[in-house]
């Protein structure tokens, strides 16, 4: 239960799980096959900063970044890709791999829009600020390891993050009749550091963010 508006909660399941399944003593083939699947779905994330190679993330000097803009979900990337990438003002400068139940993206170490659908940009005249363009499905046992291997190769000081995301009007609870809201229409959330103007009116309780934006 959430102790204040605004709190990342996940609520617990036991779906698929019986007492039997759940007390009975992994073998060593049962190990090698789990270890098999979380290494498989382990993300890495590739960038194209120096001359063109692709470099591990982990090996490169925290990124200066004033600006990060995150477009999660295939409606809020298709609108970043009209109104935001359709220029040639932009860059790509890295890429996330990953592989899940829904997400099968491919093994070349190429930085390319056809790898990935979770691809890194870069404001080519002011280079801090930075967009990515995710329309994959991360699963929740990979939500946390991407928002540590994303962040984590950025610096935090001063930095400002947007997120952008979609969810359907049916989802959204209003006293109002949903049929006679704008469709589609703006709210957000915020952080009590943001201090600037918010440019939407805020999302009213008790709707809430799931899955990655949440994140």
């Amino acid at each position: 239960m959430a102790t204040f508006f605004g709190e990342v909660v996940v609520a617990p399941s036991r779906a698929g799980v019986d007492d039997e399944e759940e007390g009975r003593e992994e073998t060593p083939e049962d190990w090698e096959i789990r270890r098999e699947l979380e290494k498989k779905r382990e993300i890495d994330i590739l960038w194209t900063l120096k001359s063109g190679a692709s470099a591990e993330s982990s090996a490169e000097e925290p990124l200066v970044c004033s600006k990060f803009i995150v477009a999660i979900g295939r409606n809020a990337a298709a609108f970043v890709s009209s109104f935001i990438l359709d220029s040639v003002c932009w860059e790509v400068v890295g890429v996330v791999k990953l592989w899940n139940e829904w997400c099968r993206t491919s093994s070349t170490t190429n930085v390319l829009p056809t790898d990935s659908f979770c691809l890194f940009y870069r404001l080519i005249s002011d280079p801090t600020v930075l967009l990515c363009q995710c329309s994959c499905y991360v699963a929740e046992d990979q939500q946390f390891q991407w928002l540590e291997k994303v962040f984590g190769c950025m610096q935090k000081e001063g930095l400002q993050v947007t997120i952008l995301s979609t969810c359907p009007v049916a989802d959204y609870k209003t006293q109002e009749s949903t049929l006679t809201l704008p469709s589609p229409f703006l709210k957000a959330l915020k952080t009590k550091e943001f201090k600037e103007q918010v440019c939407c009116p805020l999302l009213e309780q008790p709707n809430i963010v799931r899955d990655l934006p949440a994140a």
